[in-house]
């Protein structure tokens, strides 16, 4: 570690790596909205944040888990679910006039045909004008899913191989169906009208259940009542004369 003092301490976001400042400072300098694409192990998230003086600010975003509402009901963090996601997003910021964004990977690695790819064409699908070049978007058959659905095929006749899809149980029967739930999912996001997408969302606080409350037992009373105790007199202190030091004094 650098030592003395003209060493200068990085960001905290910086020390932490959760952010690279030179990419954000070029993205900034495109004085654009950020499509912010950011995925986690079960679910996608996108985002559309303007850069402000005072911090950045979200005008639109979407969650996987969202997908449920539209008639999602296969996984959330597979690609189908990101171009979802993708698509969600885009519209809601379409619907307050935002025309344009640029995309913002965070620390995520660019790979060709990615999630974050599949969200980047859900968004442009939606009317979102961003610079990207086609060739890094995923193909047609894994927007919608047929890749899962062939490679739950070819599992469930070699399952000596791999563990894969075996912890499924009742779920196995929607694998089948994801690119019909793709379609469906897809026609209902863009047929919303624009009153259910500029609709703020209901925060829901968690309320703790309450606990049953137990009877109190009634004291009984007595018939008849105790004496009440009278309180003894002090006994007066006896006066003692005291002695001074001149008086000892005096005597010596």
């Amino acid at each position: 570690m650098a030592k003395g003092p003209t060493y200068r301490v990085k960001f905290r976001r910086r020390r932490e790596g959760k952010t690279n400042y030179y990419r954000r400072r070029r993205l900034l300098l495109s004085r654009k909205p950020r499509l912010v694409v950011r995925k986690t192990n079960t679910r996608t998230i996108v985002q559309i944040i303007n850069a402000q003086v005072t911090g950045d600010v979200t005008l639109s975003s979407a969650v996987s888990s969202e997908l449920k509402n539209y008639g999602w009901n296969a996984g959330i963090g597979n690609t189908p679910a990101a171009y979802l996601t993708g698509l969600l997003a885009g519209r809601r910021a379409v619907e307050k006039g935002i025309s344009e964004a640029v995309l913002d990977l965070g620390l995520h690695p660019p790979v060709r045909g990615s999630k974050i790819y599949a969200a980047l064409k859900g968004a442009v699908d939606a009317g979102l004008v961003v610079p990207h070049d086609s060739e890094i978007l995923p193909s047609e058959d894994r927007l919608t899913g047929k890749h899962i659905v062939s490679a739950f095929e070819y599992y469930q006749e070699n399952q000596n191989d791999t563990f894969m899809f075996s912890k499924l149980g009742k779920k196995k029967t929607t694998i089948a169906t994801i690119p019909k739930q793709f379609e469906k999912t897809k026609r209902s996001i863009l047929e919303l009208p624009k009153a259910e997408l500029t609709k703020p969302k209901k925060r829901t606080t968690a309320k703790a259940p309450a606990k049953p409350k137990k009877a109190k037992k009634e004291r009984e009373k007595p018939a008849i009542r105790a004496p009440r105790a009278v309180p003894r007199k002090p006994k007066p202190k006896k006066l003692v004369a005291r002695r001074g030091k001149k008086g000892r004094k005096g005597k010596k």
